[in-house]
């Protein structure tokens, strides 16, 4: 049987996931914060948007390329940041990356991931952004700046939506510790699911790599909710988001924004784009879906708009497109894809985004992104 007959849907990927990873990085995975409200509503918001069909439009090929920052790419989505990549799938990140890099798809490295700027470097495709949350210390800043470029990243993401740890109370109940420290009760776990545990014995327990050179030891085993990067973060200010434009020499995206008069104000600060994104529910719990705010945001400015959280198919990434966004971003989903198929699973999510993409615009009568209908809420 095909992958795509077993796998035809993220969500298949997602139940496959959480059969194959121990119980704590499940939850490290999939939860949000408080009730996970915002999290539901991301989806829930993504729903009620409508595009209305369109017939009599012969045969066609949609064109799915789009140009984004100037580069040219084939498909409209990529990688997000995901803190501790390497913890849901031994590592991640470069497979993550190596996928990218097929796909000529933009592959983002968080700052916490479980890989520094140079394990990767050498998987790195032309569309390599690094995402950083913003050391509070100068020397340091400067220093991750300039290792993230020798590497080849060309895109800077300062993420801003995370001024305070997030309660997150499901990691918090799985008993993970970051670095992860395996007790008796998380051992159990891990025995229970096999090729999980033998990656990790093979490529080691995760820890957040780019930090090891700025964190004490002292600090090892802090909860999953107040990781060791909040040993050196601060929350930015708006000179924090000016400093960094000045400081570094290519596209600078601010990721976090739900506010059209802050999308207006960071374009004057010269900023190249910015992301709509409410952390997937991860960090406030009584916010509202981003595809809700994206048209506001649309009409305050004339960046180019990021948009992510809740993105589960082809169609809701339309939505998005019709809604104003010009580029999607997924975090979570490939990772369920990673942990449910092993490295052949981000390309069969690329597949299944693709697919549905052809056959949502078919439906529609579009055959580029520019022709899609004018959204509308459904009741």
């Amino acid at each position: 049987m095909t992958l795509e007959a077993r796998f035809p849907a993220l969500s298949d990927l997602a139940a496959r996931a959480e059969r194959r990873i121990p119980k704590f990085v499940w939850e490290y995975l999939d939860s949000g914060t408080g009730n996970e409200a915002t999290k539901a509503r991301n989806r829930s918001a993504l729903d009620r948007i409508g595009m209305m069909p369109s017939i009599l439009h012969g045969e066609f090929t949609p064109d799915l390329s789009t140009s984004f920052l100037g580069a040219d790419l084939p498909l409209p989505f990529g990688i997000a940041p995901v803190g501790m990549s390497g913890l849901m799938w031994p590592d991640a990140e470069r497979h993550l990356a190596r996928a990218a890099k097929l796909l000529n798809i933009p592959y983002t490295l968080s700052t916490v991931a479980a890989a520094s700027p140079e394990d990767v470097q050498a998987e790195l495709g032309p569309n390599a952004w690094f995402q950083m949350y913003p050391p509070r210390d100068e020397e340091i800043r400067r220093d991750m700046l300039r290792r993230a470029k020798a590497a080849g990243f060309k895109t800077l993401i300062l993420t801003v939506d995370v001024p305070v740890a997030s309660r997150r109370e499901r990691q918090t109940r799985s008993g993970l510790t970051n670095p992860p420290r395996l007790t008796p009760r998380l051992l159990a776990q891990v025995a229970m699911r096999p090729a999980w545990a033998m990656g990790m014995a093979r490529k080691g327990m995760p820890n957040m790599r780019m930090l090891d050179a700025y964190i004490p030891k002292a600090s090892e085993n802090l909860p999953v909710n107040a990781h060791v990067g909040y040993l050196l973060r601060t929350s930015p200010t708006w000179d924090y988001v000016q400093w960094l434009r000045d400081a570094w020499d290519g596209p600078f995206i601010v990721k976090g924004v739900m506010r059209g008069t802050d999308a207006e104000r960071l374009e004057g600060m010269g900023v190249d784009a910015i992301w709509i994104s409410n952390h997937a529910g991860r960090q406030f719990d009584a916010g509202p879906g981003t595809i809700e705010v994206l048209p506001a945001v649309r009409r305050a400015t004339n960046l180019p708009i990021i948009f992510d959280s809740g993105v589960q198919g082809g169609l809701d990434i339309l939505r998005a497109m019709a809604s104003g966004a010009d580029f999607v971003m997924l975090g979570r989903a490939w990772h369920y894809a990673l942990a449910a198929l092993g490295p052949k699973g981000p390309e069969h999510l690329a597949h299944i985004l693709k697919a549905d993409l052809e056959a949502n615009m078919g439906q529609l009568g579009a055959r580029t992104f520019a022709e899609l209908p004018k959204p509308f809420t459904l009741d």
